[in-house]
């Protein structure tokens, strides 16, 4: 019997690191077709998409203090 070494931490069918599965579907764009996470590896909260948001807009003004900072610290060296 053939024995698949696995790279998925997750997936339902690991077992010591090889694939446990019956019938194994690889896809060469998406990958293991046959991969189940296990129940522990499914995240329990939805995301809220307008708190997402609104951290990604913290961190790009972060950015963008740091860029005027830069910016500046620049000038004072010509």
């Amino acid at each position: 019997m053939t024995k698949i070494r696995c790279r998925y931490i997750d997936c339902g069918f690991l077992d010591e690191g090889y694939c446990s599965a019956a019938l194994v579907e690889l896809d060469l764009d998406q990958g293991c077709l046959t991969y189940a996470p296990t129940a522990e590896a499914i995240p329990e909260d939805d995301w809220d998409e307008e708190e997402t948001e609104e951290e990604w807009e913290e961190l790009e003004d972060e950015e963008e203090d740091e860029d005027l900072w830069l910016d500046e610290e620049d000038e004072t060296e010509d």
